[in-house]
């Protein structure tokens, strides 16, 4: 936007903007009224159940469908061969990193399954449960071919093959070294390195995985309808696998019940689907349940990372450097790939403070586990816990206080612009601004306090802190540079409706975050509007323009800003025809509430009703030369840097039972910087539900799988999450400092909380357990495995 514009949106008078106003939906979601996708009812609906893989890796010699296809209600038997001539595969490659190995995936395996659960032939019928019953009928002959689970087993020389066409099972291997190393190696006076595991686990969103398509042969298109954050990937996904044009295809996402990262792939089952759309031109649905959720929805983290801190005299870090590995499952997922996790734990890490020198390396081990991708957070996590612990680790040996070696090694907050040795470009972040407030909220010193006495009576109990740095708004060079079909930019068009209210169609979804309310929170007030008289309409790639969706903490930093800009038209083509019904110039008038009239007066003011009705109805009480322009639209691509940065930092309160390994967890803090802040409520759930995911990891979730690679605790009894009952009370602040790269300032909050809470319950964890001079380092830090560490089981 121009400075001129850019003034103009600073003068506005913010009724909505930085409100905690509730969401417009919430009324409709919390009565059951919501349509998620397996609400989805079509005449001759028919429903697919998926035979997937009982093996981790095995040959399909045959498939006899023949005693499934005489049960009643059975329509056909789909194998991977039947979709193999219709479809081409996916290979999820970068143009960038031509290192990065791509086998080939189609929509069912073909001719070996390569990991539990990987569907192997569909069952289409009347419905889910004749669908699922026949699934029994379909008799597959096997292989069984040697499997490999373990990624660094994977890598060995001797090692079964995933993908027999490729010489070996590494997948890719990036490294790094940057900096002053024999200058921050003559300076070291403590070096810390430590062995750092990971675990892998899930999403496990409210809804599982959904969609259903439906073929139209009069008009030759394809509609489907699935639970998802980006319709338009989805809308290039499909098209690219069957050779359709992208205008052949609509893809609606209609309410979601959660994603977290879950649903921004392409899934080739979901791919299956729109095939078997395809060749029986009749409209069939899937829906995952949870138990085949936890074999084919993709797991995340996963990664052993070697780390090492070193640190001079005083405390200051001088030089950091990690050994990465990963298992991604048999193939980089469609069309991002498996190497985000990874990549940004290689740049991310140590980037709070202003290191010296810096080496790391990345490897990505090809395996029979089910797919790895993008999870909230995407590899923050690990990239802040291998900073955040080590730094509070060196602080014990030091005998420097948490706080204190923070403030010795954050950047100033008046150091910005910066430019990290991996590359990262700061803006400007507000570390210190944010430990401060944290000390405050906390009462820090009186916490510390209490922690001393409640230790002479035999009570341990930790304070774990964690800076947070959070990539969000990604720019255009996230993708473009790999010749990824990834849109970085939002469009937003803007309508008067003939009654004076007002549609909004955004490309931005919405799957809980309340982008919904956001958006119509930015377009009242740019556009002069009362909130309750703006629609916005979402998720249909028939209805909105064209745009990314939900990923990257993109919603209000990107979607925002393309609604600031449509509305910012809008108010200026209503503002014309205003004029020249009122006899003025339009930069006389403002726009009030729905109200267009003189600036600084409540008389003779004209509702957008009227103006509606004239435009419409009566344009010939209207200048000649004025063709009334009734809706305008904008959009926006964060073309500054690749990534707009968010930063903040946590606390962890928690108590711990020496004998059993119990962990209490207490209180938990955040102060939180995402720039300017639409709606403060929003914010506030957003990080709540970031931390809980975050505990969740620290303490709870990890998939596990035996030597074979057979997942054995695949259900939500076996799978634990945290609950009510686990989860701490969690207090939320904020520090704002606008983005520079927008009219609208904001920045990304969706996976700061998932970012940090880890780091610091680990820390908390390790700080009650320093009496003992005992440390965790393994993710989740289950009851076991902390006896372990306090040496009281074997």
């Amino acid at each position: 936007m121009s400075a001129d514009e850019t003034r103009a949106f600073a003068r506005l008078q913010m009724t909505h903007i930085g409100r905690p106003l509730p969401r417009p939906n919430a009324e409709r979601l919390s009565r059951g009224a919501a349509r998620y996708t397996p609400d989805i009812d079509l005449p001759g609906l028919l429903h697919v159940a998926f035979l997937r893989s009982p093996h981790a890796h095995a040959r399909i010699l045959a498939i006899d469908p023949s005693a499934a296809l005489a049960r009643d209600g059975v329509v056909a038997v789909v194998t991977g061969d039947d979709l193999a001539r219709i479809a081409r595969p996916f290979e999820a490659k970068l143009d960038h990193l031509p290192k990065l190995k791509a086998p080939k995936q189609y929509p069912m395996a073909v001719g070996i399954a390569r990991h539990q659960g990987e569907a192997v032939a569909a069952v289409v019928a009347s419905s889910r449960a004749v669908a699922e019953d026949a699934l029994d009928h379909v008799i597959v002959e096997w292989e069984d071919l040697p499997a490999v689970a373990d990624p660094e087993e994977a890598l060995a020389p001797e090692a079964p093959r995933v993908h027999e066409d490729l010489p070996d099972n590494l997948a890719f291997v990036s490294e790094i070294r940057q900096g002053d190393h024999a200058g921050a190696e003559a300076a070291t006076a403590l070096s810390l390195e430590r062995d750092f595991s990971f675990a892998r686990h899930t999403g496990v969103p409210l809804e599982p995985r959904a969609i259903v398509a439906s073929f139209d042969p009069v008009e030759e298109r394809l509609t489907v309808h699935q639970s998802t954050q980006t319709p338009f990937q989805t809308q290039a996904a499909i098209a690219a696998m069957y050779g359709l044009g992208d205008s052949d295809i609509r893809v609606i996402a209609p309410d979601v019940g959660g994603s977290f990262g879950i649903k921004l792939h392409t899934y080739a089952d979901e791919m299956a689907v729109c095939g078997i759309a395809l060749l029986l031109k009749k409209p069939v649905k899937f829906v995952s349940d949870r138990l085949e959720s936890f074999v084919s929805d993709i797991h995340a983290r996963g990664q052993s990372v070697a780390a090492r801190m070193d640190l001079d005299a005083e405390g200051t870090v001088l030089a950091m450097r990690v050994d990465a590995l990963s298992g991604i499952g048999p193939w980089s997922v469609y069309p991002r790939t498996s190497v985000l996790e990874g990549s940004q734990v290689l740049t991310l890490t140590g980037s709070p403070y202003g290191l010296k020198a810096y080496s790391g390396r990345l490897r990505l081990a090809f395996q029979n586990k089910a797919p790895m991708g993008a999870y909230r957070a995407v590899g923050h996590p690990i990239a802040m816990a291998l900073s955040e612990v080590l730094i509070e680790s060196a602080a014990r040996r030091l005998g420097i206080d948490a706080v204190e070696i923070r403030r010795r090694n954050l950047l100033p907050d008046d150091a910005y612009p910066f430019r990290t040795l991996t590359g990262l470009h700061f803006e400007g972040l507000s570390h210190h601004r944010c430990l401060d407030r944290l000390v405050e909220m906390m009462d820090y010193p009186r916490l510390r306090a209490e922690q001393a006495e409640l230790r002479k009576r035999g009570i341990f109990r930790g304070i774990g802190l964690a800076a947070v740095i959070e990539l969000t708004n990604p720019g255009p060079a996230l993708y473009s540079v790999g010749n990824v079909r990834v849109s970085a930019q939002d469009g937003c068009t803007i309508k008067l409706e003939s009654d004076g209210r007002v549609t909004c169609a955004i490309s931005i979804t919405d799957q809980g975050q309340g982008n919904l309310a956001a958006i119509g929170q930015i377009v009242a007030d740019v556009a002069g509007l009362k909130q309750g008289d703006v629609r916005i309409v979402m998720g249909d790639t028939a209805q909105v323009p064209y745009g990314g969706g939900t990923y990257g903490s993109r919603g209000a930093g990107v979607g925002g800003e393309a609604a600031l800009r449509a509305a910012a038209a809008f108010r200026e083509n209503i503002l014309r025809i205003a004029a020249a019904l009122l006899q003025t110039e339009p930069d006389d008038l403002d726009i009030r509430e729905g109200m267009v009239g003189a600036k600084g007066s409540s008389e003779g003011r004209v509702d957008l009703r009227k103006i509606a009705d004239i435009a419409y109805f009566k344009p010939d009480q209207l200048p000649k030369d004025l063709q009334p322009l009734l809706s305008a639209s904008g959009h926006f691509t964060q073309l500054t840097d690749t990534f707009v940065f968010t930063n903040g930092f946590q606390a962890s309160h928690l108590e711990l039972d020496v004998e059993t390994g119990i962990v209490r967890l207490l209180e938990h803090w955040a102060v939180e910087d995402c720039g300017r802040i639409i709606n403060p409520m929003l914010v506030d759930e957003q990080m709540r539900g970031g931390i809980a995911q975050g505990i969740g990891a620290a303490l709870y979730e990890e998939c596990l799988y035996d030597e074979n690679g057979q997942l054995v605790n695949g259900s939500l009894v076996d799978y634990l999450t945290p609950s009510s009952a686990t989860l701490p009370d969690i207090r939320v602040a904020h520090v704002e400092t606008p983005t520079r790269t927008s009219t609208l300032g904001a920045k990304g909050a969706g996976e700061a909380g998932t970012a940090g809470a880890p780091a610091a319950v680990f820390n908390a964890i390790n700080d009650a357990m320093s009496p003992f001079d005992a440390e965790i380092f393994t993710m989740p830090a289950t009851p076991e495995r902390i006896l372990r560490a306090l040496g009281r089981i074997g």
